[in-house]
């Protein structure tokens, strides 16, 4: 946990107003209006956008059946990670051009926090598998979690923060 803390400490997020639970059924898509409608939100406060950003890739794995072939593609965060810069800068009314280096910085802080993730959401799971009435697999859920934690550990943490 202390090497955890040490790298993210080492990054420039901005605190942003986040989900903090935006797994896919918490995202509905209106397709006659075009418009996307966020719910459940009782996680909701105060983080790191790219813990916001890291947590939301991890959920493509899921829940039930936790798959980290699903994990979004390099491609994939890239796309994602260029609209939402574009979206993000526009909502503050700076620039809106995007830089190949600003997704690249993005892509790497959502790395690292997507191991913060991995880890909170897992020992959240072990607590619950304690404590909880639930009927859920919840340490099926947290060996899935620790382990993509700790298969992703070195190669995030080898990532280089400008």
């Amino acid at each position: 946990m202390e090497s955890l803390k040490r790298h993210l400490s080492e990054i420039d997020s901005p605190t942003v107003l986040c989900h903090n639970d935006l797994l896919t059924k918490n995202i509905i898509y209106n397709e006659k209006e075009g418009m996307v409608k966020f719910i459940d939100y009782e996680y909701a406060d105060y983080n790191y956008q790219a813990f916001d950003i890291g947590n939301h890739f991890n959920e493509f794995a899921g829940v039930n059946d936790v798959n980290y072939d699903l994990y979004p593609s390099w491609e994939l965060q890239r796309d994602w990670l260029t609209a939402y810069l574009e979206s993000y800068k526009h909502s503050t009314g700076r620039e809106v051009t995007v830089t190949e280096a600003e997704v690249t910085q993005l892509y790497i802080q959502v790395c690292k926090f997507s191991l913060a993730s991995s880890f909170l959401w897992g020992l959240w799971a072990i607590l619950q598998s304690r404590f909880s009435s639930i009927d859920f697999d919840f340490q099926r859920y947290a060996t899935a979690r620790l382990n993509f934690y700790f298969e992703k550990k070195e190669e995030y943490f080898g990532l280089a923060v400008n």
